[in-house]
């Protein structure tokens, strides 16, 4: 654990080992306290319990010290409030403030597996109880589930479940003793809780254990500091103003501090765009719009007010998923005020690697699909006025919706393109007089390469960070993103969103998707890349590639060329970034030891059975049976959808073939079918050598080999013969490649979609060996290059200094080195 955090804080490591008094982690592991200390010193650098409870604890020492000043006597004041803490068992003063703010302030931390942890022996239950005993007013709320015998004769025990509120038990310091927890509250349950999203329902069940007007729902990855917990005292007192002239405030909004901003470049741009949303855009949200909602987990709700209109968690099963935002929308909703103040934050975590990032980023575009068929916004839509309509729309679900827009708007402009290509309407238009000066309509096509560029998506960056540190540090920031590739990130979270948002819409199948938070940024595996991108970014992406190569061969060239480059590299660039992000942003995805081991998991992953039982992580198939698995529950509406949406593959495959140059001159239908004729021969060869194989290849391996020798000569000389009589050229071959690999492609989506059908006729294995066939030359286009550029150990070490910081890049060599020195160990002892 102290090598990560060595190498991105070596400062910090080096004060660490002083302060404690050790040259080495060796010493630090002799002895029980130093290893705590080890412990809590990377605890506190992470995004974990430990830290968010030691900040929120900030708040009782910061109530203390209030009580202290206010009810203190002059000579206690010239004394201080050191000397009061250090005599704490002697003074009655410090006594009676830690009771005030006993009274004032609970910290309750739900955890629901705190119970099965501690029957289990799970060392984190150990240390969710030494929390409770260095901080004794922490509580800690828990799901108890225990077997209990049966009062039902039919049955000998039955599950009872209990929600439990517990605290350390009262020990002194110098007692040998165990240190236990105690129970507080102890209520008994008709059943499980956890019925809908965990996190709401973990918020539902411990509001029961709070007490106050105030409450605030803090995440695990949140912190606090001591001088912003002084401000709480005058936040308080905002409940008391009626901020619009009408209403008193229902949630306190407060903005957030991202701590997480100096771990690597993909960290920085996710912590300026989170900073530019939680200040600038959430005060304007709040006043002068009046749409603010509950976006960070900071926000003080009104607890009476909450509690009496619903609770602060909506949990029904898919529909809240993103529970925090209903919480605004029911406030609302419920005639409540949702205000926003800056004169205090609270710390916040962010992800900091792309997988992680990415995950987010699913999870909130599934919310916001959710959120579009929910009866709030419904409800909001038709009470709110015009103005105020509008701009919640906009800063809600409307922002999902124009980035879906913007991406369907390529789609459209290149499916249009290759129709005006394919058609011959192209080369008229060009060629004709009445369209020789359309330089007005080539500028505006042209403008949308800054769109797409994640130029606009930095805008918001710019102007917080104008505002708070000067228009000169903006503009240095935003030269330096962009050198560090930022408009590649947001043009890559644009893929993120629309698939995710327009899946939900589709299909529905929203889930919650956990991002762990790790401590550091780490190497993903191929294999990992591509179960994550592959149908959200490297199908679309493909996609965009074969129109665009289609386009440039048939297609007739703008007569401007910086607009036909401004035009088609918009495009390509988009392309690029949505194939090759992943491993762009992928550390240590250049190195070659990195990219031969990616390639032995990547080939097993691809090669292993699904079944019962097997995780989608160990086996392709269990994988892609879980990716269609959505379209069993969209109804008859999305399945037809679906297929109307693959029949664009098929269209698509009718424009090509009629501009094969041994067809040149026939335009008859017959040619059409043709095509078909072939890609099914194709597939029954296909089909026949997998039987085979299967069937043939243990016992009769040399006959086999021989009529797969035979069909590769039969194959070589039919396109001879086409070359030779027909006139068949280089570029007909190419294209028609181009042309029946994506109906092959759109047959497969068929095929899901009416899964129940193809089961019936017998034919889902034959299906599933078609999708691995696919999956296969996808991963062969994706890997070659990264390969490629693998062979060049330069290109390892530019993508290290750029992509990440010089703190990042120092402890990323540094784990070089202690990786070679333990392996190098592990073979002299094994000599």
């Amino acid at each position: 654990m102290s090598n990560e955090f060595a190498c991105p804080s070596h400062d910090e490591w080096k004060n660490f080992l002083e302060r404690v008094q050790c040259k080495g982690e060796e010493e630090l592991r002799e002895t029980e306290q130093l290893e705590d200390e080890l412990r809590l010193w990377a605890s506190y650098r992470g995004q974990t319990l430990t830290r968010t409870v030691r900040g929120m604890m900030y708040y009782r020492q910061a109530l203390v010290l209030q009580s202290f000043l206010d009810m203190a006597r002059e000579d206690d004041l010239m004394e201080g409030f050191r000397a009061a803490d250090i005599l704490s068992d002697e003074s009655p003063l410090l006594t009676q403030c830690k009771a005030i703010a006993d009274m004032k302030f609970t910290y309750v931390v739900s955890c629901q597996q705190y119970g099965i942890q501690k029957r289990s022996g799970d060392p984190r239950a150990q240390d969710i109880l030494r929390l409770m005993t260095t901080y004794p007013s922490l509580r800690v709320a828990y799901i108890d589930e225990v077997e209990e015998p049966s009062k039902d004769r039919s049955k000998k025990i039955e599950k009872v479940y209990y929600s439990a509120l517990v605290k350390a038990a009262v020990t002194k310091p110098d007692d040998p003793g165990q240190k236990l927890d105690q129970d507080i509250y102890r209520i008994k349950l008709p059943g499980n809780a956890i019925l809908g999203e965990g996190k709401p329902e973990n918020q539902n069940h411990a509001i029961i254990f709070t007490r106050g007007e105030g409450l605030q729902t803090i995440d695990m990855n949140q912190e606090h500091y001591m001088e912003e917990t002084l401000k709480m005292r005058n936040l308080l007192q905002e409940f008391t103003k009626k901020h619009d002239g009408v209403r008193y405030p229902s949630i306190l909004g407060v903005r957030e501090h991202i701590f997480t901003g100096s771990v690597s470049s993909l960290a920085w741009f996710m912590s300026n765009q989170e900073t530019s949303f939680v200040t600038i855009g959430q005060r304007v949200l709040a006043n002068p719009l009046r749409v603010r909602f509950h976006y960070g987990h900071p926000d003080i709700f009104d607890r009476l007010f909450h509690l009496t209109r619903g609770g602060v968690s909506k949990a029904s099963k898919i529909i809240n998923l993103s529970e925090d935002i209903f919480a605004g929308f029911n406030s609302t909703l419920r005639e409540g005020n949702v205000t926003h103040h800056e004169y205090m934050q609270v710390g916040k975590g962010r992800d900091v690697g792309l997988n992680q990032i990415s995950l987010f980023e699913a999870k909130i575009a599934y919310g916001n699909g959710e959120q579009t068929v929910s009866r709030d916004i419904y409800r909001l839509g038709h009470r709110f006025d015009f103005f105020r309509m509008l701009s919640c729309y906009y800063t809600t679900i409307g922002f999902y919706f124009s980035t879906m827009i913007t991406v369907w708007t390529v789609y459209v402009f290149l499916y249009g393109r290759l129709y005006l290509v394919l058609s011959g309407l192209d080369e008229a238009l060009s060629t004709g007089r009445k369209f020789k000066h359309n330089d007005p309509l080539q500028v505006a096509l042209a403008s949308q390469s800054f769109v797409q560029l994640g130029f606009l998506m930095a805008l918001p960056m710019m102007m917080e960070i104008g505002l708070e540190r000067g228009f000169r540090t903006a503009l240095s920031d935003f030269v330096l993103m962009q050198l560090q590739l930022a408009s590649v990130f947001f043009t890559f979270s644009l893929g993120t969103k629309t698939h995710y948002y327009g899946k939900t819409l589709l299909h529905g199948g929203a889930e919650y998707r956990a991002t762990g938070r790790g401590f550091v940024v780490f190497h993903a595996k191929f294999a990992e890349n591509y179960r994550l991108y592959s149908r959200s970014h490297f199908v679309k992406g493909i996609e965009l590639m074969i129109l665009l190569i289609v386009f440039e061969i048939f297609g007739q060239l703008y007569r401007g060329a910086i607009a036909y480059i401004f035009i088609t590299f918009s495009m390509w660039f988009m392309v690029v970034t949505w194939l090759f992000a992943p491993f762009l942003f992928n550390p240590s995805g250049f190195e070659w030891q990195k990219i031969v081991d990616d390639w032995t998991d990547w080939n097993k992953w691809i090669s292993n059975r699904g079944g019962i039982g097997v995780s989608p992580d160990k086996s392709w198939e269990s994988w892609w049976e879980k990716e269609h698995e959505p379209l069993k529950y969209s109804g008859k509406r999305g399945t037809i959808l679906e297929i109307v949406l693959a029949s664009r593959f098929f269209i698509y495959q009718y424009g090509l073939v009629y501009h094969l140059n041994i067809i040149t001159h026939t335009k008859s239908v017959l040619v059409y079918c043709l095509s078909w004729v072939v890609i099914f021969v194709i597939l029954l060869v296909m089909k026949g050598v997998s039987v085979g194989r299967r069937k043939f290849s243990a016992e009769f391996q040399l006959v086999f080999r021989l009529i797969k020798g035979l069909i590769f000569i039969a194959f070589i000389s039919i396109v001879i013969i086409l070359i030779a009589i027909a006139h068949m050229t280089v570029q007909d071959i190419f294209v028609c490649i181009l042309a029946f690999m994506p109906t092959g492609w759109g047959l497969l989506l068929v095929a899901q979609a009416s899964k129940s059908v193809i089961l019936k006729v017998g034919l889902w294995g034959s299906i599933r060996a078609l999708a691995r066939g696919y999956e296969i030359i996808m991963g062969l286009l994706l890997f070659t290059p990264i390969a490629f550029l693998a062979w060049f150990p330069f290109v390892s070490e530019f993508q290290t200094r750029m992509l990440f910081n010089q703190a990042f890049s120092r402890g990323l060599q540094i784990s070089r080195i202690l990786g070679g020195h333990k392996k190098d160990r592990a073979a002299r002892n094994k000599e």
